[in-house]
C-alpha cells in the first residue's frame, strides 16, 4: 500500500512518519523549499498526544520541557491570579520548538526506505493517476486553491508576536503564565531554565513596542535579552468540504484557531490518531485504502473539530468582551468556578483530551 502526501511542514513529516511505521510506502511531494520563519516558533503538546507521539510516532522525550503549573491573570483584576491548575506528580503538557522537531521527523524519514521525498512541480493527473489516497497538507499547492479554498473564516484583526526571551535562571522554570490583557492574550511558555517562549496576540496593527509592552506586563522574570521577534496575522479557519475525489484536507488547511490556548498542533495530532485508528483498522482488514478512508475521518472529525474550535474562539471572544466593557465581573465569577475541583478537572482534561473520537 502506498499514500501520497502533498507538502513537507510539520504536519505532513508527522503524519509520514505515523504511516511508515504501520508499514505504509509514503510518498511526499513540496514545491520548492521556503525561508525557514519558525526556527523561534514553538509548540504546547498535551500530556495524552505526548503518550501517542512516544508510541506509535517517534520518541520526542528529549525535545520536551514539562509544565507543572498554569496561572492565569486577568488585567481587569488587576493582573490577579483567575485560575490554576497544577500536577506535582506529572506534566499538565509540555513545549518544545518546532525547528527542532522538524529535523528530527526529517533525519529519521530520510533513512527510512517506506518513505520518498519528491520535490517536483505537484502534477495533478499523474498524482490522481498513480495513488488512491492522497492527503493534502500544503495550503499553497495548485490543489489547494483549486478544489479547498471553501472556508468558514474569522478574522481577528490581531497579529500574534513570538520571541523567545533569554532570562536569569530558574531553578523550577516549569509555569505557563497566561494574562488577558487589554491588548489581547498574552503567554510566557517556558522552554529551559534560562528561556521562554513569548507569545503576544495583539489587537489592531502590527506595529507595536513588543519589548515595552512585554515590560509591563512581565512580573516574574529578569530579561537579559530578547531573541528575534516574529509576527503573523490571526485568522482562524475551518474547511467546508475535506475531501475532493481521492484526496483529504488535512493540518491547517482543516483548521485554524486562535493561539490562546495552544491547541492548534494538539488539534492536528488527535486528527492523526483518528486517521491512524482507521487506516489500521483496514490495513488489519486488508482493505484499500482510498476515497473510503478519506470519506469516514470526514465524517468522524468535522463536526468534533467545528465545535473545539468554536470553543477556543468562545474563551477568546469572553475575554475580549470583557476587557471592552472594563469590567471584572466576568473573571471574578471564572475564579470562583476553578476553585471547584471538578470544574478545574473539566478545564485541564478538555486541555489535555480535546473531544475524544
Amino acid at each position: 500500500m502506498k499514500i501520497c502526501i502533498l507538502g513537507n511542514s510539520l504536519t505532513s513529516l508527522t503524519l509520514a512518519q505515523n504511516l511508515v511505521n504501520l508499514g505504509i510506502r509514503v510518498d511526499v511531494f513540496s514545491q520548492l523549499k521556503k525561508k525557514d520563519k519558525n526556527h523561534n516558533r514553538t509548540l504546547a503538546i498535551s500530556k495524552s498526544n505526548i503518550d501517542f507521539f512516544n508510541n506509535h510516532i517517534l520518541n520526542i522525550d528529549k525535545l520536551l520541557w514539562d509544565i507543572k503549573k498554569i496561572e492565569i491573570f486577568s488585567e481587569n483584576l488587576n493582573n490577579e491570579a483567575i485560575l490554576n491548575f497544577k500536577n506535582d506528580k506529572d506534566q499538565l503538557f509540555s513545549i518544545l520548538k518546532n525547528n527542532d522537531l522538524y529535523k528530527l521527523l526529517y533525519s529519521k524519514l530520510q533513512k527510512h526506505t517506506f518513505c520518498k521525498f519528491k520535490k517536483n512541480i505537484i502534477n495533478q493527473k499523474i498524482i490522481e493517476k498513480n495513488y488512491q489516497l492522497v492527503i493534502n497538507c500544503d495550503e499553497d499547492n495548485p490543489i489547494t486553491k483549486k478544489f479547498f479554498y471553501k472556508k468558514i473564516i474569522k478574522n481577528y484583526k490581531s497579529y500574534a508576536h513570538t520571541c523567545i526571551i533569554h532570562h536569569k535562571k530558574i531553578s523550577e522554570n516549569d509555569k505557563a503564565i497566561q494574562i488577558f490583557t487589554k491588548f489581547g492574550p498574552l503567554a510566557f511558555l517556558p522552554i529551559s531554565n534560562s528561556t521562554t517562549s513569548i507569545v503576544f496576540s495583539v489587537r489592531g496593527d502590527k506595529n507595536i513596542n513588543f519589548r515595552n509592552l512585554i515590560q509591563k506586563y512581565n512580573k516574574f522574570y529578569s530579561i537579559k535579552k530578547f531573541g528575534e521577534i516574529l509576527n503573523f496575522r490571526l485568522v482562524s479557519s475551518n474547511l467546508r468540504n475535506y475531501v475532493y475525489k481521492n484526496y483529504l484536507a488535512f493540518g491547517d488547511l482543516l483548521h485554524r484557531i486562535h493561539p490562546l490556548a495552544g491547541q492548534g498542533f494538539n488539534m492536528t495530532v488527535r486528527d492523526i490518531q483518528l486517521l491512524h485508528s482507521l487506516i489500521k483498522k483496514r490495513v488489519d482488514l486488508g482493505l484499500p485504502l482510498d476515497i473510503s478512508t478519506a470519506l469516514e475521518f470526514e465524517k468522524k472529525a468535522k463536526a468534533k473539530n467545528f465545535v473545539f474550535s468554536n470553543g477556543i474562539d468562545f474563551i477568546y471572544q469572553f475575554f475580549f468582551f470583557e476587557s471592552k466593557i472594563n469590567n471584572s465581573l466576568i473573571s471574578k465569577n471564572i475564579s470562583m468556578l476553578g476553585k471547584n475541583k471538578i470544574v478545574n478537572n473539566l478545564f485541564k482534561n478538555f486541555a489535555n483530551d480535546g473531544f475524544i473520537y
